[in-house]
């Protein structure tokens, strides 16, 4: 398969995949990474998707609900967060739906790289990167999902 078509077909698979996994306004899917993805990959995306993240929401506009999984990039997402400024809650506090930005990550292995998705109620980041040791690389554009409020009623 060649690179272009390969890197569509990875997209279309991703889109697929975010469409699935969001439940409801306020719910979202249990935030989940392999454990074997390494420290130094895990910093590098985590620090890539709050970078964008960042562009999309601003610093300081709300207290982030983030059930991490103790996964490497779980503990790599909570510290961009918080050095880029971000008050985040864990535990029995981030279960809580008043005043928080519920905020939930899955990565899936797919033909060699991973697909990367960070969510909001209202919003879907996803990107796909290769992952080779203790580094990993952007593959794919971002793609960027808004979910309006009204869809769920």
């Amino acid at each position: 398969m060649s690179g272009p078509f390969r890197l569509f077909t990875v997209l279309i698979a991703g889109m697929a995949i975010v469409g699935c996994q969001t439940l409801s306004d306020t719910r979202l899917v249990a935030s989940s990474a392999p454990q074997d993805l390494s420290p130094g990959a895990a910093a590098t995306i985590a620090d890539d998707l709050t970078g964008f993240f960042i562009e999309h929401v601003g610093v300081g506009t709300t207290t982030i609900s983030l059930d991490a999984d103790g996964s490497a990039f779980g503990r790599a997402l909570d510290g961009s967060l918080r050095s880029e400024g971000f008050a985040i809650s864990t535990g029995d506090a981030a279960g809580s739906d008043t005043g928080f930005l519920p905020l939930a990550y899955v990565i899936d292995r797919f033909d060699g790289s991973v697909l990367v998705r960070l969510s909001t109620p209202e919003l879907n980041l996803t990107r796909v990167y290769t992952v080779a040791e203790d580094k990993a690389d952007p593959v794919s554009p971002w793609s960027v999902t808004t979910i309006a409020r009204d869809e769920f009623k």
